[in-house]
């Protein structure tokens, strides 16, 4: 049994985010949304999550849609905070703990 044409797209782009990632840790010491690595991820992830609502071995809502969901919301609301350029550190905070928790959660 092989991959869908949707199972191989969701595939390389999630392994191309999380190339992003590690490339902006390892450059950054976190996932820059200001680098293009941070915005690499950010959209890999976003497309990596929207993709995975598609595919689904068993049909109807599981638990993976479930955690696409969760991870969708995470880099969601964290670029919206890193939108929010008030100045406001509790902000960058909550920012890179839901990029950091959106990664481990892939």
């Amino acid at each position: 049994m092989g991959l869908s044409n949707l199972g191989i797209f969701h595939t390389v782009v999630g392994i191309i985010a999380i190339i992003a990632a590690l490339a902006s840790y390892v450059k950054h010491g976190k996932i820059n949304l200001a680098s293009k690595s941070g915005n690499t991820y950010l959209v890999g992830t976003i497309i990596t999550s929207v993709t995975a609502l598609g595919l689904s071995k068993h049909g109807g809502f599981n638990p993976g849609h479930v955690l696409s969901l969760l991870v969708l919301v995470l880099v969601v609301g964290a670029f919206v905070l890193h939108r929010r350029k008030t100045g406001n550190n509790k902000a960058r905070y909550f920012e890179q703990f839901f990029l950091s928790f959106s990664f481990f959660s892939l």
